[in-house]
This record gives C-alpha cells, structure tokens and sequence, in this order.
C-alpha cells in the first residue's frame, strides 16, 4: 500500500477573503444608517408631555333579536292547496312452495 499525501486546502484564503468582505460590509452598512440619521434628523427630541384628552363614554349598544321558528318562505304560482292522493294496489302474495329435503349422496 503507498501512502498517498494530499494537501487538504480548505480554502484559507478565500475563508479570509469573506471574512474582510463580511466585515467591510458591516462597517458600510453602519455608517450609511448613522450618515442618514445626522442628515435627516433620526434622533427624537420631542419631550413628553402629559395627555389631555379624555375619552368619550361609549354609547350602549342595543341589540335587537327575534327568533320564531315560522316559515317565511314566499308561495309562488298560483297559491293554490296541493293534495296528494295515493293509490294502494293489494295484490296476494305467491303460495310458498314446500321445500323438498335433499337425500344424501350416498358415498
């Protein structure tokens, strides 16, 4: 068996090369937020003052319900009463026929 030796470069240089990169942006980034907030005036200087509104008792609110379980459907057409009639056919049932006892095979 031969020993193989390999270099394992894990990419030191470009490791370091996004280190600078992530570091520079950072600083960037920060001082763009720190320049716009001395330009345009971030900073709150407003002081506190006491409230002097008072809020308006609310109004009651009246719910007005009714639930009857009547029908409220309209009746369309003619308005008339519908009747239904039916008609009951007896006709006698078929006589059952005996039933004939098998003999058994004989084996």
């Amino acid at each position: 068996m031969s020993e193989e030796t390999t270099d394992h470069n894990d990419g030191t240089m470009s490791g370091l090369k996004k280190t600078i990169i992530g570091t520079l942006t950072t600083v960037i980034t920060g001082g763009g937020i720190w320049l716009s907030t001395q330009l345009f005036g971030g900073a709150s200087t407003d002081e506190e003052k006491p409230k002097t509104e008072v809020a308006a008792p609310a109004a009651p609110v009246v719910i007005n319900l009714q639930n009857n379980n009547t029908n409220q459907q309209k009746q369309s057409g003619g308005g008339g009463t519908t009747v239904i009639r039916e008609k009951v056919i007896e006709k006698a049932a078929p006589a059952p026929t005996p039933v004939k006892p098998k003999e058994e095979d004989p084996w």
